[in-house]
Order: C-alpha cells, then sequence, then structure tokens
C-alpha cells in the first residue's frame, strides 16, 4: 500500500550558515556602528540582543532574509516575547520549531478527512503517515497539504509505493 510521511524538519546547519551571515552583516553595516547586536543558537533556541527595539526590527529581517537566501523557511521561527536586557538593551528568544506538533497534526488528519479523500492519516510521535490504495490519492493529498495555510514549514518524505 502507498504510503508517505510528513514532517517538519530544520537544517541547523543552514541555520548557523544563516546566523553567521547575519553576524557579518551586522558588523558591516552603518546603521549599526557602535551597536551591541548580535544572534547566537543554542540547540533549538537562537538568542537576539539588540540596542532597541528599532534594531531588534532590523535583526527581524536580517533574519527573514538570511533564513531565504540559505533556503530554510522563516517560517520555522517562533518568536517570544520580547525582554529588557542589561544596560538599556533588549532580548528575544527564538524557537526553531521542529516536528509536527500535536495540535498541529490533529488540525491537519482533520482538513484531509473532511475533504473525503480516500486516504488514512495516522499521527506517529512528531510526523503524520499518510496511506492510500492508488498513487494518485496520495498525491492529491500532498498537493491539498501544500495549498494550506500552515504556520510551519512541512515536509513530504518517504514516498513508497
Amino acid at each position: 500500500m502507498p504510503s508517505f510521511d510528513i514532517v517538519s524538519k530544520t537544517d541547523l546547519a543552514e541555520v548557523d550558515n544563516a546566523l553567521a551571515g547575519i553576524t557579518r552583516e551586522v558588523s558591516q553595516r552603518y546603521d549599526f556602528k557602535g551597536a551591541k547586536c548580535s544572534v547566537e543558537r543554542k540547540d533549538q533556541m537562537i538568542t537576539v540582543l539588540a540596542d532597541d527595539d528599532m534594531k531588534l526590527k532590523a535583526m527581524h529581517e536580517l533574519l527573514a532574509v538570511h533564513f531565504t537566501r540559505r533556503k530554510v523557511d522563516p517560517k520555522a521561527l517562533e518568536y517570544k516575547t520580547v525582554e529588557k536586557a542589561s544596560g538599556n538593551t533588549v532580548r528575544q528568544e527564538v524557537r526553531i520549531k521542529e516536528g509536527v506538533e500535536k495540535d498541529l497534526g490533529k488540525r491537519l488528519v482533520k482538513e484531509i478527512k473532511d475533504t473525503k479523500m480516500k486516504v488514512q492519516v495516522a499521527i506517529q510521535g512528531d510526523e503524520l503517515r499518510v496511506t492510500g490504495k492508488k498513487r494518485d490519492d496520495l498525491q492529491e493529498a500532498i498537493a491539498f497539504l501544500k495549498k494550506l495555510d500552515v504556520d510551519q514549514p512541512l515536509q513530504f518524505i518517504n514516498f513508497r509505493d
């Protein structure tokens, strides 16, 4: 029986390359001259440090641009609340989303079942397995999922006949 998996993975090596590019650009740009702006990654968290809200907004734009250049979807970033740091600076935690979360998985299952497609969807931890009798049904399910507005990048892997 044909099947495929729906996963959400982020290439952390490309994330590191994007952060290195941001650091390089911040050190060279005129509007960041003398500013204490930085980005660091520890596991699944990126810490953005900036002098004020305006520079923080510029750092957000840099994150989006450099992630897109590195073919990492900026939707994989979840911005936490902005907090004050020492010396009149602001800090923000940014989480890198990995895996299909339970509520998103349930929503995807419900959306597929509402279309009355001839496929079955099973939640397996942080990924979904879609099975069907025909390859065309699975391709129709992939096309439907690509059109959905999901706040996380999805990949379709292990397509088997």
